[in-house]
């Protein structure tokens, strides 16, 4: 069997390869992916203290620790995984405004919390989660509170969805009725 260590770093592997691909695929510049990992660093560094939270509370806990924060090979993979939704966040909004971030974070809720839910349903050597919908709602609310902060970060630092000088996907072309 896998140790919870292994696949920390395993995930760490895939989320960097994640990033990467999503930064090609976004055709985010360099002080935008800068950002982005910028973000990602401001999430681990509040998950450090999320965590402490989660665990005081009893929301959810590492078996395999027995410290009120979570293993330090998660933060690494929080820094990518961030990033990454920081930039596709950053590029859903440029193309679908407002309406698409709402959709996007909605989706990121869910999303995230099958995802915790099934690896700890998977792996209750990895984490345990407390029952109940209010440790659902709360990991659901880390999710978007985390992603909204990753791309605040993000734009902080290499400017909003509608900079001028970011170059735009589908510029106006002239129009062929004319």
């Amino acid at each position: 069997m896998k140790t919870p260590q292994w696949i920390l770093i395993v995930a760490g592997c895939v989320y960097a390869v994640v990033l990467v691909a999503t930064a090609w695929f976004t055709r985010a510049n360099h002080r935008r992916i800068a950002g982005a990992l910028l973000g990602g660093i401001a999430v681990a560094i509040v998950g450090i203290g999320i965590e402490r939270l989660a665990y005081t509370f009893g929301w959810w806990r590492y078996p395999w620790l027995d410290t009120p924060y979570g293993p330090p090979l998660i933060y690494p993979v929080a820094v990518f995984m961030f990033a990454a939704i920081a930039l596709v966040g950053w590029r859903i909004t440029r193309r679908f405004g407002s309406r698409g971030q709402m959709v996007f974070l909605v989706v990121l809720a869910i999303g995230g919390t099958l995802r915790d839910y099934f690896w700890g349903g998977r792996r209750p050597d990895l984490i345990v989660f407390a029952p109940g919908i209010g440790t659902m709602l709360v990991d659901a609310a880390c999710w978007v509170g985390l992603a909204i902060m990753a791309q605040a970060v993000m734009r902080w630092v290499a400017g909003s969805v509608n900079d001028p000088f970011v170059r735009r996907s589908r510029e106006p072309g002239p129009s062929h009725h004319e």
